[in-house]
């Protein structure tokens, strides 16, 4: 009874459908998301979310916080700056990095500017712009299958 409801208040299994997360989640991992982190706590830059589509709120999506409420965003060439300072993303290989290119926004109260890690095959805030924090329903802590890939998610 405990875990069952451990599992609907507090943690849900995620399945990961794609590869917008390389290197981090790769196509067919599993991993567990807190589902009360945010509830108790704030999002914070380089957290890594699952959130619902905002163009299908029956889809989920895993992508990484890039810009929080009230920070400028700009894309140069596939370089991210927030308020003018280039990000520094040590997650992101070059191999999975694009060359787009957005003009400025300052991201809107409440909500929040995600990206996925593989750059070239992620739909993200590039396309449907900011996400607001009501469609963020947790924080992906930690990767559980395959069983050979167990770890914490950083």
């Amino acid at each position: 009874m405990i875990s069952v409801c451990a599992l609907i208040f507090v943690c849900q299994p995620v399945y990961v459908d794609g590869a917008s997360m390389l290197p981090l989640l790769a196509n067919e991992d599993y991993v567990i998301v807190d589902k009360i982190a945010y509830r108790v706590g704030d999002i914070h830059h380089g957290d890594v979310v699952v959130l619902q589509s905002p163009r299908n709120h029956n889809i989920s999506l895993i992508k990484r916080v890039i810009a929080l409420p009230g920070e400028n965003v700009r894309i140069d060439y596939g370089t991210v700056y927030v308020n003018g300072s280039r990000l520094d993303e040590p997650y992101l290989l070059e191999r999975y990095n694009d060359i787009q290119t957005r003009s400025a926004i300052v991201v809107p109260p409440d909500e929040y500017f995600v990206m996925g890690d593989h750059r070239s095959r992620s739909t993200d805030s590039r396309n449907f712009g900011p996400v607001g924090r009501d469609l963020i329903r947790g924080k992906a802590v930690f990767v559980y299958w395959p069983i050979r890939q167990i770890r914490m998610i950083r």
